[in-house]
């Protein structure tokens, strides 16, 4: 199956970055070329696609027993190619979260990065190791544009900035990862940034974050399945 990319817009300049590119491109470390949190990546870029559906309204969520359910929104289907399919997955059926971020995050990894490359954020060369094994290496493409993300996450979490809708899933996201403590010491980590952290995580973006109360459920909601997706074992 061909990876999904985003479509350029008219005037062939690719749209604006998904929530799950921002998130990636954080995670990426650039001292190392190495992403942070990669044996469980799926799961927090599946939940990044949620969090951006919830937020531009493209789905919503409803109980269902103990467990909560997610569905697309009828007649809004999103332009992004990558947000579309996984529109097109829950427009089947209402799924649960769980279900969801299992079904959607697999195949995220490589076109999520492909586009970063293809904006410059991240650059990829192929190099070959003793002269036999081909192997790839990451580095920072010098956009800025990781600096300027970590900066409004920072604002955030360590100067206590009421955040944007955006701003606020992105910094719940990263701490639902379980990668927070390996941005210290840009993102100090102390008892003050993991309260401001599960905060976030809890919906409480404050009245800057400018985001209707449902859309903070539903992101919420996807947030906590992400913490829950990642730190309790797998069943056998």
């Amino acid at each position: 199956m061909t990876p999904p990319f985003e479509m350029p817009d008219a005037a062939g300049q690719p749209g604006a970055p998904t929530l799950a590119e921002d998130l990636l491109l954080l995670l990426f470390q650039p001292d190392s070329g190495t992403i942070a949190g990669e044996n469980t990546l799926f799961y927090v870029l599946a939940g990044a696609v949620l969090a951006d559906l919830a937020l531009a309204e493209h789905v919503t969520t409803a109980p269902a027993g103990r467990a909560v359910r997610v569905q697309s929104v009828e007649g809004s289907a999103p332009s992004d190619e990558i947000l579309r399919s996984a529109w097109d997955h829950l427009s089947t059926k209402p799924r649960s979260v769980q279900a969801a971020l299992a079904a959607i995050g697999p195949p995220l990894r490589e076109p999520v990065l492909q586009r970063l490359i293809e904006r410059g954020d991240i650059d990829r060369t192929d190099r070959k190791v003793l002269g036999l094994f081909r192997t790839t290496a990451l580095r920072d493409g010098g956009t800025g544009r990781r600096a300027r993300l970590l900066g409004e996450v920072r604002r955030v979490l360590v100067e206590g900035t009421e955040p944007q809708a955006r701003v606020a899933a992105l910094a719940a996201l990263l701490w639902g990862s379980g990668t927070l403590p390996q941005f210290h010491p840009g993102i100090p980590w102390t008892s003050s940034v993991i309260t401001r952290a599960k905060e976030l995580e809890r919906g409480n973006w404050g009245a800057g974050a400018a985001a209707e109360a449902v859309t903070r459920t539903v992101t919420a909601t996807v947030v906590n399945s992400v913490v829950v997706a990642i730190t309790l074992p797998p069943r056998s």
